[in-house]
């Protein structure tokens, strides 16, 4: 699709009345419009969100999909790869990310060309010369070159038609990838037949790193092949026959899996059959929800903003069921299963993975599975992972939302048990996931003055905060699966947002491990990754207490002040620390939020103002900012359907007002949720009355059980708010404030400190101060660093780094060194301290832990040896 017209001065009169408030006319709809739409994925426009750090990216992709063959363009921005407003391709590379706020991926970049090969060339293009569709990519090149991929779960088909000429080239630029890392390989086959590998990574400056496997055949012999710096070339005879055609098989575990993926996936050489598939699979996928009404545009933005909320996560087995895990390595599923991976934890948990459940259970259910194989292999629920590395990026334990969010939507074919008690446990015990337990176990937040050295604690506040949603959503998991006791337990330390609640400011502030609080706060400061706030302000995430609205009602001083907040922060949606950032996930539930104040009028109109502000289909104009995985897209999608998930955890829908005439939600076992809004138009937000399944409905929010059963909702809109429906108290939607009850214990383990040895000055040591599995445990300098700091658990594991103290490869003879693995509950990681001889005996084995020769050099491994009661065998542990 080519570029599309700027709103109109019409619909952007509209939003200046909706912005003050005032009643305009009724917008007229066109009649073609008022149809059913059928077709959705040729309604979606990929170019949307390729502009003003959107990020997306325009290219081919199936639903979920491992490959994602898409243009990149020169500037090459964060993810998407493609900016609208460039003019020249650098390639066309087969994997991408939609929406990230930092590079990554754009692996194996392929490039048609003419003429002597030039490993620097770009190719110019024009957006009336591309086309995009779910699961399609066009575009003819200023070289003459028309290119066109599609792509299956595991493969992508690319058909380039070339001028007349002997010297048709494609360029595969293997270190060009957008975070390329280490020495990538491309070797011949045959002359049909190519294969090879690159790798990646280091996503927002972490350092794991992946391995791309990727198998690639042509329909047509190549010419020649060469080679220049940083790739490789293979030129085609296209003098007769000018079109060249290929399907590239990819995996993240071998080479002879990637070219089994594309065998199994794709077996013909019909391009045009494959791009059909692509289409019939998002049919399926998007035609979930079929909406009727609304301007074409309104449909178009829609259907794209469905389309980016089911990009991720994304396969990453094959079609044999081997996939690499977190521990690098190869696993195979069961039972038919898949593997996921690429979950931005933070950004997901809030409506994403809730669509997701909606729409796609099995898939999700997959998804939910695959996070605990994650536990099983990496040592912690997924928070940012990408392909088979944890990033650790971001704040918070969004696992236990994601979890909980999906079996609330009804994903719910995965071992809940075992979630139960991956969810506790990573509760309850140190993890990279949840850093800065110690605190909250002490003194119920995170002091602002605390300790910033490890795992990505930081922002205090918004950190406090998202543990107190976690908690929440492990509370409210555990309650669906008949556990009260846990759920207690957790719901009532999910109160824990009260500690950072100033009652005197009416908002949340960084506070200091004394209990006072910081001096020279601002509630309008805005910190990016900063001590007090992750990506907001205290404005923005004051409102962030998503599971007991009521309860911060109350702490703010009652619903006038409360209602007050909400008018303040929402007088605007674009940012600035005094205001909203509607195109970011803090502020997102704060429009939603009149629902539990007695304004669901506010709702209405505030959520149509949003859309009408930020979101249009004009690719060159996007205003929302980074995608975050489909993140923002699945805002758009909830409140066009006039609900949204507020509560992360639950299955509770606080209302708004739908933006088409009708939708039909199909939900499994042929139950569907009817939407009837026959007024529906732009500027008639106001729910005027409201039938549930026949019966009037005065509330402000569905039932959890409406997302199973279904059912029919018949709206009666209009231009002037009913300030009367759905406002007294009891048609708010729940809060959940706990029992009231204390706050009980976070931790399971034991005091924090070093490990002194008696060697005068030595402790042991994590080595670089490393998280990564096999990192050397060492006699060092004591330097009161992190990486000296364990922590004695009351199960006899002794751990530092969120890693255990472990006997390499359950080794029991004299000399097996020590290192630090993965928490994983074996022998090898018991330990046992005897207060007489001062001794750390490992049980399994009967030895002690030792420096080696009793040696004073810095840098010695640790090991295991007879004990013997020496000064290399005495240690000084926490207390």
């Amino acid at each position: 699709m080519g570029h599309r017209p700027p709103p109109s001065r019409r619909l952007l009169a509209v939003a200046t009345a909706l912005l003050l408030g005032a009643t305009v006319p009724a917008l007229s709809r066109p009649d073609a419009a008022n149809a059913a739409v059928t077709n959705p994925a040729a309604v979606v426009n990929p170019l949307l969100g390729t502009s003003n750090a959107g990020n997306t990216f325009p290219g081919a992709d199936a639903p979920f999909g491992m490959v994602q063959w898409s243009p990149d363009t020169t500037t090459r921005p964060a993810g998407g790869g493609y900016a609208y407003a460039d003019s020249a391709i650098t390639g066309f590379s087969l994997t991408h990310i939609s929406g990230p706020g930092c590079d990554i991926l754009g692996d194996l970049p392929i490039l048609p060309t003419t003429g002597g090969v030039d490993g620097a060339a770009t190719a110019t293009f024009t957006h009336a010369d591309e086309d995009a569709e779910a699961g399609y990519y066009g575009v003819t090149l200023g070289n003459g070159v028309r290119t066109e991929l599609t792509a299956t779960t595991r493969s992508g088909m690319g058909r380039f038609t070339f001028p007349s000429t002997s010297q048709a080239n494609l360029l595969f630029k293997l270190d060009q990838g957008a975070t390329s890392t280490g020495t990538p390989s491309f070797a011949v086959v045959n002359d049909h037949q190519v294969r090879g590998s690159v790798s990646g990574g280091r996503f927002c400056g972490r350092p794991g790193t992946y391995t791309l496997y990727y198998d690639v055949l042509f329909d047509r012999a190549f010419s020649a092949n060469g080679t220049f710096p940083g790739g490789a070339s293979l030129t085609f005879d296209a003098t007769a026959n000018r079109r060249v055609q290929a399907k590239v098989g990819l995996s993240f575990v071998s080479t002879t899996n990637a070219a089994a993926n594309r065998a199994a996936e794709n077996t013909g050489w019909n391009f045009a059959g494959t791009r059909a598939s692509s289409q019939n699979a998002w049919n399926d996928l998007l035609g979930r929800i079929q909406i009727t009404g609304g301007t074409a545009d309104q449909q178009t933005t829609f259907y794209t903003a469905l389309y980016h909320s089911l990009l991720h996560p994304n396969v990453v087995s094959d079609s044999n069921g081997q996939y690499r895990g977190l521990d690098g390595v190869v696993h195979t599923t069961t039972d038919g299963r898949v593997q996921y991976g690429n979950y931005s934890g933070w950004d997901i948990y809030r409506s994403q993975a809730q669509l997701h459940a909606l729409l796609a259970p099995e898939a999700a259910s997959d998804s939910a599975q695959s996070m605990l194989n994650d536990y099983d292999q990496g040592g912690q629920l997924p928070k940012w992972t990408l392909n088979d590395d944890e990033s650790f990026i971001m704040n918070g334990d969004p696992a236990a939302p994601i979890i909980a969010g999906y079996h609330a939507f009804g994903a719910r074919n995965f071992d809940t048990a075992k979630a139960k008690a991956a969810l506790v446990a990573q509760g309850t015990r140190p993890n990279p996931d949840r850093p800065g337990l110690n605190y909250m176990a002490g003194k119920g937040y995170l002091p602002a003055d605390g300790s910033y050295g490890c795992c990505y604690y930081y922002g205090s506040v918004s950190t406090t905060l998202e543990y107190a949603a976690a908690d929440f959503a492990v509370g409210t998991f555990a309650g669906a699966l008949g556990d009260s006791a846990t759920q207690k337990q957790f719901t009532n330390r999910a109160r824990s947002w009260r500690n950072v609640l100033n009652p005197a400011s009416g908002f949340v502030q960084p506070r200091l491990a004394d209990g006072t609080w910081k001096t020279g706060f601002d509630p309008a400061e805005y910190f990016l990754f900063g001590p007090d706030f992750v990506e907001g302000s205290s404005w923005q995430y004051t409102g962030m207490v998503l599971h007991d609205i009521r309860g911060l009602t109350e702490a703010k001083g009652g619903t006038a002040a409360m209602r007050s907040y909400l008018d303040n922060v929402l007088t605007r949606f674009n940012g600035g620390g005094q205001y909203a950032e509607m195109g970011n996930e803090p502020s997102l539930g704060l429009p939603w939020e009149y629902d539990y104040v007695g304004q669901p009028h506010k709702t209405q109109q505030t959520v149509r103002r949003v859309q009408t502000q930020l979101w249009n289909a004009d690719p060159a104009a996007w205003k929302v900012g980074n995608d975050d995985l489909g993140a923002m897209s699945s805002w758009y999608v909830w409140s066009a359907l006039g609900m949204y998930p507020v509560t992360p955890g639950t299955a509770d829908l606080a209302l708004g007002s739908p933006l088409f005439t009708k939708a039909v939600i199909t939900l499994p076992g042929g139950k569907a949720i009817t939407i009837n809004a026959p007024q529906a138009a732009t500027d008639a937000p106001y729910v005027q009355s409201l039938k549930r399944d026949g019966s009037a409905w005065n509330n402000a929010y569905l039932p959890p059980s409406f997302v199973r059963t279904g059912g029919t909702l018949d709206y009666t809109l209009g231009s002037t708010a009913n300030t009367g429906w759905a406002s007294a108290p009891s048609a708010a939607p729940p809060s959940y404030p706990g029992d009231g009850g204390a706050q009980p214990p976070y931790l399971s383990a034991g005091p924090t400190g070093p490990l002194t040895s008696g060697i005068a000055g030595k402790c042991a040591d994590v080595a670089n101060g490393s998280r990564e599995n096999g990192a050397k445990v060492q006699s060092y300098a004591c330097n009161g660093t992190q990486a000296q700091n364990w922590t004695m658990g009351t199960e006899g594991a002794v751990q530092a780094q969120f890693r255990c103290l472990d006997v390499t490869s359950s080794g029991r003879t004299d000399g097996t060194p020590v290192q630090l693995y993965r928490c994983n509950g074996t022998g090898a990681q018991q330990w046992r301290y005897d207060a007489t001889t001062r001794a750390l005996v490992n049980p399994r084995s009967g030895k002690c832990l030792d420096v080696p020769g009793s040696s004073t050099t810095n840098g010695v491994q640790l090991q295991i040896y007879g004990c013997n009661g020496t000064n290399a065998q005495r240690w000084t542990v926490p207390q």
